[in-house]
């Protein structure tokens, strides 16, 4: 059996690793230069970086075995210092209690308490958006504060029009009172996937894992190919899939493609797909992540891995110091590298605009929360441009994505998963429980249904796909 794989991503390099390991042929097609996807590692400045901040936490024995079979003891545990930043005042999460009653004035606590009590006698019915799904576990005072804004600029849309979705996904079955009882007494047993306060971490980087992914599947005789991109799965006169045709027109043909190429641009390159099925696709959208990195000439900043920024009055939604991951990343620089998540659609200014002038805003905003003292310097700067990463679950989306899902369950020879391919907001824990079982449904004949994974909450808890943490 020959299986093409389009993606060297978390979702892709698992399924690749794991077919491999099975003895099947395996050729993997990635349109960029590197692998990892948006989990990869690079080097800047003599430092090593992510794409973002990228943790490693899983019950789930499947991703564990990956996991430590490539990086083995190669990692680092860190303990986890993430905190909140609204209008110039820092909130730790998992929160503290008497830090929120310290940074949070009085009249503000008993308007939370309101609001909760409130909520709990009037919750909304059946709630649709993240907006009432939010403010029933947690009270419209306390959503306004730790929710609204942040969300709003992840996904360039208002919280009334995002999906319940993302908070179930996200947030799990955490509430006000639960999130007290743990500020109180701590997150004993980590029951709350939300409120982990520590991770695994490759010590050269999360991109380490994917890297010896790929390593392991040329060795053994399988393919990696970078700057390939594919132009669309091809079919047989049956409609059943058997290859792919790459940008520059070469088909290669093969027994089964698993696709983590945009499920939005791979359902359109399918042949006589029904109207219905591509307006659906075309109803689907994502949003694009700007990540500004900043070499700043000290050593000591703060003690964070990354802040969410909650304050309006600033456009990045978060920062990640990578001077408090592992020591390797460093390399005995005596310099901190910074990175500001700023994110856009392809129409927004910021998207369209010069390097130079996004850096610039980076940089005002980083003195207007002070974290980069006045006198300190700013050495360098680099803005790295990544489209389509966030799949957006603007409200009503699952309608348009059933529809698709149900179309593609009927095309023979073809898997989609990871965040591109299943339209799914995974992170790289759930990508790779992905890819993992693709590959068993490849090597087994399982009926797994991949759609479920990151969706239904039940499927989750089952033996095989139970506490995928996340990110």
């Amino acid at each position: 059996m020959k299986v093409l794989i389009i993606g060297a991503g978390p979702a892709g390099l698992s399924c690749g690793y794991e077919l491999t390991k099975a003895g099947i042929g395996v050729e993997i097609y990635e349109a960029s230069p590197y692998v990892g996807g948006m989990a990869r590692s690079f080097d800047l400045w003599g430092q090593r970086v992510d794409m973002g901040p990228h943790r490693f936490f899983s019950r789930e024995k499947h991703i564990n075995e990956f996991f430590t079979t490539l990086v083995k003891d190669d990692y680092t545990l860190v303990n986890r210092l993430t905190r909140i930043y609204y209008r110039n005042r820092f909130f730790h999460y998992p929160i503290k209690l008497f830090n929120v009653l310290l940074n949070l004035p009085p009249f503000t606590i008993l308007s939370i308490l309101w609001e909760y009590l409130r909520i709990r006698l009037f919750p909304y019915k059946n709630p649709t958006t993240f907006e009432e799904w939010v403010s029933n576990r947690f009270g419209r005072k306390l959503f306004e504060i730790f929710f609204k804004h942040y969300s709003e600029k992840l996904w360039g849309i208002s919280t009334s029009k995002i999906d319940a979705d993302w908070a179930a996904q996200r947030i799990k079955s955490l509430s006000l009172w639960e999130a007290v009882i743990s500020a109180i007494f701590g997150n004993k047993g980590d029951k709350h996937k939300t409120l982990l306060d520590q991770f695994a971490y490759p010590n050269n980087g999360t991109g380490t894992l994917y890297e010896r992914a790929a390593e392991y599947i040329t060795a053994h005789g399988g393919k990696v190919t970078l700057q390939n991109p594919v132009k669309k799965v091809i079919q047989d006169a049956g409609g059943r899939v058997n290859g792919i045709e790459l940008k520059d027109g070469t088909i290669v043909l093969a027994d089964r493609v698993v696709s983590t190429m945009p499920l939005t641009l791979m359902v359109k390159g399918l042949k006589d797909v029904p109207a219905d099925v591509i307006s659906a696709a075309e109803k689907l959208y994502f949003r694009n992540t700007i990540l500004v990195y900043l070499e700043v000439d000290s050593m000591d900043l703060f003690k964070d891995n990354w802040i969410y920024v909650h304050s309006p009055e600033v456009k990045h939604g978060r920062i990640t110091n990578f001077r408090n991951w592992s020591k390797e990343l460093n390399r005995d620089k005596k310099t901190t590298i910074l990175c500001m998540e700023f994110w856009a659609f392809d129409h927004d200014e910021i998207w369209k605009d010069k390097d130079e002038n996004i850096a610039g805003l980076a940089m005002k905003e980083i003195h207007i929360m002070k974290l980069v003292p006045p006198q300190t310097k700013i050495l360098n700067t680099f803005v790295l441009r990544v489209p389509r990463c966030y799949p957006v679950y603007e409200t009503g989306y699952q309608v348009n994505l059933k529809k698709v899902e149900n179309y593609l369950d009927t095309v023979e020879n073809l898997i989609p998963i990871g965040r591109y391919g299943a339209f799914k907001y995974n992170n790289q824990d759930h990508s790779i429980l992905m890819g993992i079982l693709a590959a068993d449904k490849i090597t087994q004949g399982l009926d797994t249904d991949l759609w479920k994974i990151n969706t239904d909450v039940e499927y989750q808890e089952e033996a095989r796909i139970k506490d995928v943490l996340i990110q």
